[in-house]
């Protein structure tokens, strides 16, 4: 029975092929490869509904978010932003923006920036990469690819404005990167230009929408201030004509808050918002900050995380000046949970500086492993000397320490506030003292903290007593 049963078995079962499921296959695996940036560009107008048929355009003709799909793409391409080169986005410019819409402005400029020779090995270099990818059973399907390319728009119809001023933040960047800082800043006042007339535009016409539009302003405009800032630190630049500069761009962006915030765009006026504070704080102008803290509202349920983040770190920045150490430490330890552990590393060391010495001004020694947490273990050196130093209550010890280390604390902005540190150190030193002996002389309290003389220590041995 056994054996009968072996026999009885069905065989094993075969996948037959034909024709059709081959062809399938290839154009699966054969679908044409485009340069990153392009790529990038073209998706953004699928998301939007462009490269649709009639069909189902009628079929999905739904209004949708343009800021929120905006947002999740500018998010989704930071990679190939990151990665993109000066001739990639000269290239995508010339393949995606039609030289007879509205873009055309914005096409010779972007197409201005590298060589005819430069945005052609842009594109020999995607053919290479395809032509390597297919074999020769791919011929009928390349075929296939080419009748369906040439009927298929080259130039994109809904996002051109969106993708052209993508494009021009791509360029910009890359010119910052590389320090020409005068490139930069001239290609974004004209990007800018073009962004402001593009968003008149859209206000006067009904088959478009804004919003999409935003969320890039307040990309640019955050740049612009970062080339500004470049600038005004660079060697060879002229103090009163940037000074000028920042004094109409103060203007501006006070203008710009003003609208954002009417027509409730909560990017652009926390970008804005954040940039004012940033401004306020380089240059030392710490209760113009407090007073536009107080007077203004951030928009904290629709700005997105960095801004939110970038606030936080701010405030507390202010509130540590300003010697309200409770209220900057509760902001400085939200923006630490909220950052993200993934990336910002530089972020997230500043602001964990700034953490430790609010920490040591509260009368409080941060704990040990906070200095050893991955990636902060050399830049956070010497905060961890100096809190050492704070614990030991020597004040002889605390000054050694931070002047072999004032310079970088100058470079970290922390220096004003750790050289308040001095009577928190005369503190712990006599707190230790008072658990250690029941009688001293103020001779030996002098000597032990590090004080000039007995006289320095009777007065600071009074303030302690009437403190409690």
């Amino acid at each position: 029975m056994a054996g009968n049963k072996k026999e009885d078995a069905a065989p094993p079962t075969t996948i037959t092929t034909t024709a059709n499921d081959k062809s399938k296959d290839i154009k699966k695996d054969e679908t044409p490869q485009l340069p990153p940036v392009e790529a990038a560009a073209r998706r953004l107008e699928r998301l939007y509904g462009g490269g649709l048929s009639t069909s189902s355009k009628t079929a999905t003709a739904l209004p949708i978010n343009t800021t929120k799909i905006m947002k999740k793409w500018l998010g989704a391409s930071s990679g190939t932003a990151g990665n993109a080169t000066m001739a990639s986005v000269a290239a995508c410019a010339e393949k995606t923006l039609d030289p007879t819409g509205v873009c055309v402005t914005g096409r010779e400029i972007l197409m201005g920036l590298c060589s005819e020779e430069d945005r052609l090995a842009v594109a020999v270099k995607k053919d290479d990469d395809a032509a390597d990818g297919k074999g020769e059973e791919g011929g009928d399907a390349m075929m296939e690819e080419d009748a369906a390319s040439s009927t298929t728009p080259e130039y994109l119809s809904l996002t051109c404005r969106e993708v052209e001023s993508w494009l021009m933040t791509l360029a910009v960047r890359i010119y910052w990167r590389a320090g020409k800082l005068q490139e930069a800043y001239d290609l974004i006042t004209k990007g800018l230009q073009l962004l402001d007339a593009h968003l008149v535009d859209s206000g006067n016409t009904t088959t478009t929408t804004a919003g999409g539009l935003y969320p890039l302003l307040a990309r640019m405009l955050r740049y612009r201030s970062l080339i500004m800032e470049s600038l005004l630190t660079s060697s060879n630049s002229d103090d009163d004509t940037y000074a000028k500069l920042c004094s109409d761009t103060r203007i501006e962006l006070a203008s710009r808050h003003t609208h954002a915030v009417l027509r409730r765009d909560a990017d652009v006026s926390a970008t804005i918002l954040n940039l004012h504070l940033r401004e306020l704080l380089l240059s030392d102008r710490v209760e113009q900050a407090q007073k536009l803290i107080s007077n203004s509202t951030f928009p904290t349920d629709a700005a997105s995380n960095n801004q939110l983040l970038r606030y936080l770190y701010y405030s507390g920045r202010v509130q540590a000046l300003r010697l309200e150490y409770t209220q900057s430490y509760s902001n400085l330890s939200q923006c630490l949970r909220k950052c993200p552990t993934n990336t910002g590393l530089g972020f997230r060391i500043a602001v964990q500086r700034l953490l430790v010495v609010v920490q040591l001004l509260m009368g409080e020694i941060p704990d040990r492993s906070v200095f050893f947490g991955e990636g902060m273990r050399g830049e956070l050196r010497p905060y961890l000397e100096i809190a050492q130093a704070v614990r030991r209550g020597d004040l002889a010890v605390f000054h050694e320490t931070v002047g072999g280390h004032a310079e970088r604390l100058r470079m970290d902005g922390t220096y004003t506030l750790i050289s308040r540190l001095a009577h928190s150190v005369v503190k712990a030193g006599l707190r230790r003292l008072k658990t250690s002996y029941s009688r001293i002389s103020l001779e030996d309290v002098a000597s032990r903290l590090g004080l000039p003389s007995a006289t320095s220590a009777e007065f600071v041995v009074a303030k302690a007593v009437r403190d409690g």
